[in-house]
């Protein structure tokens, strides 16, 4: 995509001390809102980039093994300890008595654990696998792409009424909605849960439980905007569940990249180290802090944006206390999710006409009248993005 900047500019200060332009998009470029890439954050490691420093010798971390002493063979003790810390500082997830599996991001787990819960036999029908609309839109894909034998997707969870064995897939909190999610499946066969749990970090909602599910899925992208690094990690209570997803990245990857690893161990180490010095340390150097806020400022501009065009609602969030702020504190979703007024028909549509690139609810389950915006990109992106809603009018 070019863009053209736009002479005379004048910079927007924020209260977390960045200054950025208002735009350098031109009028006939596309905003790109449609994908979920986590930049957002870029600006606080920028502040800390001196402390993230990794060097890594040519002789280093030549192997597959990372710990053959541990059950998930290819992960580092580093980064072993980085996650145990990072979630014993939050106050996320109950992490004693489970097993920790690694993979390349959440996408590798999420198949790693249709396959892990699928019915050995051969001769059993496919496990139905099922999400409550709107459901994270890649998913169904996701789950066909293998064509397997052992798993298919069926649809929303709310809709699933066969007294047969089925996966359900809960995301908390929701993407593409932000809401928070608990199992809705009414059968009489018991199912077994996946907790997909990339959004419960303090920046995007009250950290409200610290949960203690058999299957939890983190993602190291949605945590700390490091999408490229390719981390992410489950806790399980099953040890066989543990074993097959591990055979089955052993077979797809053959563990997970050691210089990934290394990486995110010491920037979560960085993350954990700002909360353990936390009375020596500025608040503007305390990551789940400053996110926090450029969530809040974001949130807050979108808002008023929406409220001048008149196109679309926005879903409401209800105030919670947060156990890690330790105040009470409104939900700042990674995405908003937007509903048409009456008379446009698709959202999607409707802001590519505006040169705004965002996905249409039937990716989620739902009707084309929702779009999700990704609140997550560059700062340029979203202020173009609220320049344009703000000026929208509806036909």
């Amino acid at each position: 995509m070019v863009v053209s900047p736009i002479n005379g500019s004048s910079p927007l200060s924020h209260s977390n001390g960045r200054t950025i332009p208002l735009s350098t998009f031109s009028r006939n470029s596309f905003v790109n809102v449609e994908k979920g890439d986590p930049v957002a954050f870029r600006s606080y490691w920028e502040k800390v980039r001196d402390e993230c420093t990794v060097e890594i010798k040519g002789d280093e971390w030549m192997s597959y093994l990372g710990d053959t002493n541990n059950l998930c063979w290819y992960m580092v003790p580093q980064m072993r300890d980085a996650i145990l810390r990072l979630h014993n500082v939050v106050g996320n997830a109950v992490t004693k008595d489970k097993f920790l599996v690694l993979g390349t991001g959440s996408s590798q787990l999420y198949q790693a654990l249709l396959y892990a819960l699928s019915p050995s036999e051969s001769s059993h029908r496919p496990i139905n696998v099922v999400a409550a609309a709107p459901y994270y839109s890649e998913y169904k894909d996701a789950t066909d792409i293998l064509q397997s034998r052992l798993f298919q997707w069926t649809g929303d969870a709310a809709l699933y009424d066969k007294d047969e064995p089925y996966i359900e897939v809960v995301t908390s909190p929701n993407n593409p909605d932000g809401t928070l999610r608990v199992p809705v499946v009414n059968s009489r066969v018991e199912g077994k849960i996946i907790y997909d749990l990339a959004y419960y970090w303090p920046q995007y909602t009250p950290i409200t439980d610290q949960l203690d599910h058999d299957v939890m899925v983190f993602t190291f992208s949605k945590c700390t905007g490091h999408a490229g690094s390719r981390i992410g990690w489950a806790f399980v209570k099953d040890i066989e569940v543990a074993k097959k997803m591990i055979r089955f990245t052993q077979l797809n990857s053959i563990g997970v990249s050691r210089e990934s690893q290394i990486r995110a161990a010491k920037m979560i180490g960085v993350i954990c180290d700002g909360y353990k010095n936390l009375k020596s340390i500025e608040s503007d150097h305390l990551f789940f802090d400053y996110s926090k806020r450029l969530m809040k400022e974001r949130w807050e501009k979108f808002k008023i944006a929406i409220e001048k065009s008149k196109v679309f609602t926005l879903t409401k969030y209800p105030t919670s206390y947060c156990h890690f702020n330790k105040d009470l504190s409104e939900q700042y979703p990674a995405f908003a999710w937007l509903k048409c007024v009456e008379g446009i028909k698709d959202g999607e549509s409707y802001l590519e006409n505006l040169k705004i690139r965002t996905r249409g609810g039937e990716r989620f389950g739902v009707s084309s009248k929702y779009v999700r915006v990704s609140m997550i990109g560059t700062d340029d992106e979203f202020n173009e993005l609220c320049t344009r809603l703000s000026n929208a009018k509806r036909e």
